[in-house]
């Protein structure tokens, strides 16, 4: 444990520094495209030198030259007690400033709230955790156990170059982790008034990215042709696209269910095999958007291919799907895929990662949710489960248990959700102190 000498929390600096990090990350454009074009080594530089200028000694590692990764440890007081990886992606999606009300790569603060991609995925968690290494450094406070800080590349797109590159290439920089925090969790929902609610993340569905292919015979598109790729491709993507998979309730969903309709006041028993969810998620009302993505597996098409001139019929034809799978419902995903897509057409993993679950009644789960309640008593914690992905899927291959912990308080009316990869990013400066010192407060005695 810290000692009874230990500050009670980050200093006045690390409030200016958070501000001023996240600012400044977001200056530095590190949007990723897909297919290998980012670039996370000005991002990486700028956090290992203010590591370095604190006493910590940065680490920086790369598969791909400029695609590159910073980790460090801070030791702990206990030598006994496992140490605890804390990371954060360095890349973003891309953003087209036409359609911004703010330049996305500007970093502006206006009137309290630091606008730009990246403010809440998740820049704005990677400066929260350098301000307050940084405080440390300056108080002279080390935590009860190591801390490995990891900054990673590849997030938004297969993680090759970053997490996986690192779990699978460099895992002795990571000995002795067996959980880990990271983004998605511990944000304030409001969903309705006098209600605040901070999902914490204690679970993921899997990723499922599936290329789709049918073939045919080319041919002239004046004559009648029965084997039309474009057709058959165009059918199993209309029958993706329709069907309604079935309800399947992970261990965190159902918490996370008893606990919310515990709040409105509803009885229910999540056990119960005869339990109506829709109409659960329908009395839930607002609150039902945490949980009604991650009762069921899905699969969305986002991508077609096809042709190259209009009176040409092609011999094939590819489209991409968006799947995710629930922790288990990794065979049925597969096997309703086989179905769908039917005999006229294959389908292949374009890229896959398992579904986590992390356990709720963890003493570790009881410390995150202390230390937000601390700073926010009226607040109420639950757990959730993430219904995309992060790092903590290839840092599990260390046998690292994740939770989904980069904790802000944002405002009513600020949706949270919708501004991850969307258009006017922000986050207030407020809500950037509020996780320093939630998580100043909790990584000293975690």
């Amino acid at each position: 444990m810290a000692s009874s000498t230990t500050p009670a929390g980050p200093d006045a600096e690390a409030l200016d520094e958070v501000v001023a990090f996240t600012s400044d990350l977001i200056r530095i454009d590190t949007s990723n495209r897909g297919g290998g074009d980012c670039r996370e080594r000005p991002a990486a530089e700028y956090v290992a030198e203010r590591l370095a200028d604190a006493g910590v000694e940065p680490t920086l590692l790369e598969r791909t030259p400029g695609r590159t990764n910073v980790v460090a440890r801070i030791p702990g007081t206990d030598p006994t007690a496992p140490a605890l990886l804390v990371h954060g992606h360095l890349d973003v999606v891309p953003a087209d400033p036409a359609e911004w009300t703010v330049h996305p790569f500007s970093g502006e603060v206006r009137d309290d709230v630091v606008w730009g991609r990246g403010a809440v995925d998740m820049k704005n968690m990677d400066a929260m955790v350098l301000a307050v290494a940084r405080s440390w450094a300056r108080q002279g406070v080390r935590p009860r156990r190591d801390i490995v800080l990891a900054y990673t590349a590849d997030e938004e797109d297969s993680a090759d170059d970053g997490s996986g590159f690192l779990a699978d290439r460099h895992a002795a920089l990571f000995e002795g982790c067996t959980e880990g925090i990271s983004e998605s969790g511990a944000f304030s929902f409001h969903p309705q008034p006098g209600m605040t609610l901070y999902p914490i993340g204690a679970g993921e569905r899997g990723t499922a990215w599936l290329r789709l292919t049918a073939r045919g015979r080319a041919g002239h598109g004046s004559k009648v042709n029965d084997a039309n790729a474009v057709t058959r491709l165009a059918a199993a993507v209309a029958r993706i696209g329709a069907h309604t998979w079935p309800v399947r309730l992970t261990a965190t969903v159902r918490a996370a269910l008893t606990e919310l309709a515990a709040l409105h006041g509803i009885e229910v028993d999540t056990d119960d095999p005869d339990l109506d969810v829709p109409l659960l998620l329908d009395k839930l009302g607002p609150a039902a958007a945490l949980v009604e993505a991650t009762v069921r597996n899905s699969a969305n098409p986002t991508m077609l291919q096809a042709g190259y001139k209009c009176n040409v019929i092609p011999g094939q034809a590819v489209a991409h799907v968006d799947g995710r799978m629930l922790p288990g419902a990794e065979e049925e995903f597969a096997a309703t895929m086989d179905r769908l897509t039917g005999p006229d057409v294959e389908w292949k993993f374009h890229h896959r990662e398992v579904p986590l679950e992390a356990p709720v009644d963890s003493p570790t789960f009881a410390k995150l949710r202390a230390a937000v309640e601390r700073f926010d008593p009226d607040g109420h914690t639950l757990p959730f489960t993430m219904s995309g992905g992060t790092d903590a899927k290839q840092f599990s291959r260390l046998g690292i248990t994740g939770y989904g912990f980069s904790p802000l308080k944002l405002p009513p009316g600020l949706d949270y959700g919708a501004l991850f990869h969307g258009v006017d990013e922000r986050v207030p400066v407020d809500a950037l102190h509020f996780g320093v010192r939630v998580l100043d407060h909790y990584l000293k005695t975690a």
